[in-house]
Parts: C-alpha cells; sequence; structure tokens
C-alpha cells in the first residue's frame, strides 16, 4: 500500500484484517516508525487500532520487494512521481490498483492511464467508492467498485483475473467490493464528484438549503455522465458506487475536505485562511481545471464545474457567478429531446443569490 495518510492506512487495515500480509509505505521514517510502535497512525487514524499482519516501512524497495500487488494511494498530483519512483522497485507484472481521483492538468490522462504510462507491463486498475477513511477502518460496511479492463483471458477464467484477485484480497466481513469492466467510468465519477462538491459546500456555506444541493448533486451527476461517454466509458457506470455513490457522500458532509472547502468559501473565508490556514490538499480544487480544460477539448458542456473553476480560478465572485448558472436557457432534461429555450428572467437570479448569501 504506498501512501500512509487516511485513507492508504484504512485500506491496508482492511486488507490486513484476512490473511493477507499489507506493507504500508510512508513517506517519512519517523512516520513509519510511529505506525510500527504505536500500533495506529496517530497522526490520521488515531482511534483504530491497526490489524497485526499491517507494516510500515519508508523503504520503497523494502515495500514493494516481495509484493504480489500494490495500491497506489497518493494524491493525484503525485500519482506520475510516485509511479517513477516505483518503475525500479516494482515486481514484474504485479497488478496495480490506484485509488487517486483526478484528471493530470498537462496531460488530461485519467490516473490509470498515468500509470500506464510510467510503468508499462503492468494490469492497472481503479478502485473508487462512497468510502470515508474513518469510518472504513472502524469496520462501518461500506462499498466501492474495484475496475479493470477485461481481456478474453479474463473473461474466459474470471476468478484468475487481477480485478477478481484483487477483490478478494480487499473484500471483508464489512467491506464489499464490486467489479467493473468500465476504467473510465469509474475514474471520471472520481475527478468530477470533487469539483461537484465544491460547488454544494459553497451554496450550503452561502446559506441555500437542500433544495440547492440535491439539484446540483443531480445535474453534477449528469456532467459526469456526459464526460464519461465522451472518453468512452459507460453512463450505467456512472450511477453505481463510483459515481453517484461517491458523489452523494462526498456532497453530504463536510468531512469531505472538497465540500468543507466550498463550505467555508460560501461563508466568505478567503481561501487562504481555510482549514485554519493549514495547506490542506483538496483534490476538486485542481480538479476543476482539469475537468474543464478536459470537457472543453472533447467540447463536453459542463456548466456547474464551470462555475467552480471561475471563482477558484478566475477570482470570480460566488453569488454572482451561481448566478449566471442559475439563468442559464431552459434545457430538457432527457436528451433525447434536445430542447433548448431563453430564460424568462435572467436578470432576477442575481439578487436573489446575493440576498441570500449574505
Amino acid at each position: 500500500m504506498i501512501g500512509a495518510g487516511a485513507y492508504g492506512t484504512a485500506l491496508a487495515h482492511v486488507a490486513a484484517q484476512g490473511q493477507t500480509h499489507v506493507t504500508l509505505w510512508a513517506r517519512n521514517a519517523d512516520h513509519a516508525e510511529d505506525l510500527n510502535n504505536a500500533g495506529r497512525n496517530e497522526r490520521y487514524l488515531p482511534e483504530v487500532d491497526l490489524a497485526p499482519r499491517l507494516r510500515a516501512t519508508a523503504d520503497l524497495a523494502d515495500a514493494l520487494s516481495r509484493a504480489e500487488a500494490a495500491l497506489l494511494v497518493v494524491p493525484s498530483r503525485a500519482v506520475r512521481d510516485m509511479s517513477q519512483a516505483m518503475r525500479k522497485v516494482i515486481p514484474d507484472g504485479i497488478p496495480i490498483t490506484v485509488c487517486a481521483k483526478g484528471i493530470e492538468a498537462q496531460t488530461g490522462f485519467l490516473m490509470s492511464q498515468i500509470v500506464e504510462d510510467e510503468l508499462p507491463g503492468h494490469s492497472v486498475g481503479a478502485l473508487s467508492g462512497p468510502t470515508f477513511a474513518r469510518e472504513l477502518a472502524l469496520g462501518h460496511p461500506s462499498a466501492a467498485t474495484l475496475a479493470f479492463a477485461f481481456d478474453q483471458a479474463s473473461r474466459l477464467n474470471p476468478e484468475t483475473s487481477a480485478a477478481a484477485r484483487m477483490a478478494v484480497t480487499l473484500t471483508t466481513h464489512a467491506f464489499r467490493t464490486y467489479l467493473s469492466d468500465d476504467l473510465v467510468g469509474v475514474e471520471i465519477g472520481g475527478a468530477v464528484k470533487n469539483v461537484i462538491a465544491i460547488a454544494c459546500g459553497m451554496m450550503s456555506g452561502a446559506g441555500y438549503s437542500e433544495n440547492t444541493r440535491a439539484a446540483l448533486i443531480t445535474r453534477g451527476l449528469d456532467e459526469m455522465k456526459a464526460l464519461a461517454e465522451a472518453l468512452g466509458g459507460r453512463r450505467e457506470t456512472v450511477t453505481g458506487l463510483s459515481g453517484i455513490g461517491d458523489l452523494t457522500l462526498t456532497c453530504s458532509s463536510t468531512t469531505s475536505r472538497n465540500m468543507s472547502l466550498g463550505t467555508q468559501l460560501g461563508k466568505g473565508v478567503p481561501r487562504a485562511e481555510c482549514f485554519d490556514g493549514q495547506p490542506i490538499v483538496v483534490e476538486g480544487e485542481a480538479n476543476a481545471k482539469s475537468v474543464t480544460d478536459l470537457a472543453r477539448k472533447l467540447s463536453v458542456p459542463m456548466p456547474i464545474c464551470e462555475t467552480v473553476r471561475s471563482i477558484l480560478h478566475d477570482d470570480q465572485p460566488i453569488a454572482e457567478t451561481f448566478a449566471r448558472f442559475w439563468s442559464e436557457p431552459i434545457e430538457s432534461e432527457p436528451r433525447a429531446m434536445s430542447l433548448t429555450f431563453e430564460h424568462p428572467a435572467p436578470t432576477l437570479a442575481s439578487p436573489v443569490f446575493k440576498e441570500t448569501a449574505t
């Protein structure tokens, strides 16, 4: 397990609850030593006593030398550098599961594509779903989707596939994994949901209630489907755990860093002062730009994600920017209808948003 943050530790703990021996790689040697001595991750999951079969190390070669599979659980911006570091020490051909969520800014690559680019010869999959680290580690019943490409050999003997073997390794009495062959659909859900969660947080922080959040979740799901389909994924995948499941969770609780950031910004807290000024990584902040960059290249309209981008990266005010989104032309919800009408009162949304936001 590469990455000893909250989620990496939680997944390592889950996997080690079975018969699997898990090595958890931590970037800092002191952190690894503390994990081994205390039997818990005091920084991120202090209330969880880690499984006995879990061992931590800060030596990447030590972590991977005897590994039969690897899970990459680092922030999306670190996936390429980490993959490059793994190249010299990872055993040939072992499957790699990516747990980071996002789209690379420079290339438009999904996280699995970055790993495939840097580590050819490995079967690469993705794990995504509605799983807060603390709840997962504490044994709250949880589920996620595990996606790998299924070639002919995998379909003829699915029990020997990388997907099935990883699913069996991770599944416990409380954690269920569901299999998918739609890697694109699963990864797009994970990348876009963080951006939508920031939008929901902004509106909640500004004083709007459940109607607004439900509308943003639903229309955000449509944006997810459109981008996944444009990249060759299936809309059906986005209605599963890695799409609407993760979206609903992330948009419903400030346990999510993305929702929390949006909520603070919606209340008028300057970005530099959010999280009490701590340098907290918020995946949706960078993804607001990389997701919309990709969507623009593919001519996929994503108005909610564009709204978040305008606020975070173009310094646009929250009230006016959301007012513009709410005043866009009336559209049909089923795509097959393909209807558009001018909004009857586009100028009236702005004062409504300003009054509520203040």
